[in-house]
């Protein structure tokens, strides 16, 4: 017999919620950036992740006091690192800021599930050489992107909800399920 992981029913309840949280999120959107970043300012900020690839898990306070913590940010990037070539690349802050507003969204105690953060070079030209949906000047070179699942939270309500901020590139991937995020410019694609 087969354990199936991550199988959670979303009560209807939890939808609401998650409708009125975009609600919010579209208010948000409307504000002036620099109200925008001073509610940013005014909470400790932390992020709950594990990377699909390694097993490691984290739970980080990246952000309080009104700044990044500099050795938050550096457990961070070592989590997202290309896990192909163990190489570490400083991850966009933009992007971190993204990823906890998303788990914020869903309920802070579920860890968000990183496929793939950080690419070397060298990793994603094998990628990009093996399917067309690898793009040869990705964002994940750079630490602007990350591929992403929530357990217990449908890729296409993620999707929407990512969407709504209106933080960069959007893609969703059903059939692999889960989400690509990137702090590039704003658009979307999927299937």
């Amino acid at each position: 017999m087969t354990a199936q992981k991550d199988s959670i029913v979303i009560p209807s309840t939890t939808r609401r919620k998650f409708l009125k949280a975009l609600g919010g999120l579209s208010a948000l959107s409307a504000m002036p950036s620099a109200a925008f970043a001073n509610i940013h300012k005014a909470k400790d900020h932390s992020l709950s992740l594990v990377n699909l690839h390694t097993g490691e898990a984290l739970n980080s306070t990246f952000f309080t006091e009104g700044g990044f913590q500099k050795d938050s940010l550096g457990a961070l990037d070592h989590l997202l690192r290309d896990h192909r070539t163990d190489q570490v690349h400083p991850m966009n802050q933009q992007l971190i800021m993204l990823l906890h507003d998303l788990q914020q969204t869903f309920g802070e105690h579920k860890p968000i599930h990183v496929i793939s953060a950080y690419r070397s070079p060298k990793t994603n030209a094998m990628l990009s050489s093996k399917s067309g949906k690898v793009a040869k000047k990705s964002l994940h070179m750079q630490g602007k992107a990350i591929d992403i699942r929530i357990p217990g939270v449908d890729v296409k309500d993620l999707q929407r909800a990512a969407l709504s901020m209106k933080s960069g590139g959007v893609g969703l991937y059903t059939r692999s399920n889960f989400v690509h995020l990137d702090v590039g410019r704003v658009r979307q694609w999927g299937s």
